[in-house]
């Protein structure tokens, strides 16, 4: 336990860079539930948002990282989400896990490696699969690998690192899906929230399940 504390202040400290000093207030508190990290994602206008990343402990919460430019969803954000809509959900969504192009960076998230063209989220939505990650040859896949359908190969740069958010765990047709924390390629996104890849990488190495990312304007 001892050596997971030194791990983990490690981690706080890189994705900081200085410490933080003082215990805050942020405006999710009274909706995250027994959640300890958080990610904040705030639209500043457009397809562009603010993130700030806190941790609680026994005097509160504290900000280990503030100010992190993000891209949001070509049209903004929106407070429900359909497929085709390109705007970022807005709520509390948990972050379930963890994949990418590259080697895992380490964390506490279950990593998924992308290592072929086998690899895709399920968009068709006639499919019982629809809103997950699948495996699977193109020829023999189950579901509608066109990227008309909504079905995304996953072996592509901007999912060099990323993290699945909890968005239409449901999985009801329509409703949207492949919605990530990923890295950026400097511009908006389908609805997706996108960083730097450096910051992107500390942050999933401080990452632990039960984390949550909370979006709002």
């Amino acid at each position: 336990m001892r050596r997971l504390g030194a791990l983990l202040c490690a981690a706080v400290l890189a994705l900081a860079g200085a410490p933080v000093a003082g215990a805050v207030e942020p405006w999710f508190g009274n909706s995250v539930g027994t959640a300890t990290q958080v990610i904040s994602v705030v639209g500043v206008g457009g397809s562009k948002a603010m993130m700030d990343v806190y941790q609680r402990d026994a005097t509160g919460w504290q900000a280990v990282a503030a100010g992190i430019p993000a891209s949001i969803g070509a049209n903004g954000m929106a407070a429900e989400t359909h497929d085709g809509n390109m705007a970022t959900p807005m709520g509390v969504f948990s972050l379930d896990f963890a994949f990418g192009t590259a080697p895992n960076p380490g964390g506490g998230l279950q990593y998924v490696q992308i290592t072929d063209n086998n690899h895709w989220w399920d968009g068709d939505v006639k499919s019982p699969t629809y809103n997950t990650m699948q495996v699977c040859q193109k020829a023999q896949c189950p579901f509608n690998t066109d990227p008309a359908s909504g079905t995304e190969n996953l072996n592509i740069s901007a999912y060099k690192h990323a993290v699945v958010m909890g968005v239409n765990k449901a999985r009801i047709p329509g409703n949207g899906g492949a919605f990530f924390i990923h890295t950026t390629d400097g511009g908006p996104t389908a609805g997706c929230v996108a960083i730097d890849d450096a910051k992107l990488v500390q942050i999933m190495q401080w990452l632990r399940p039960g984390a949550v990312i909370a979006v709002a304007k």
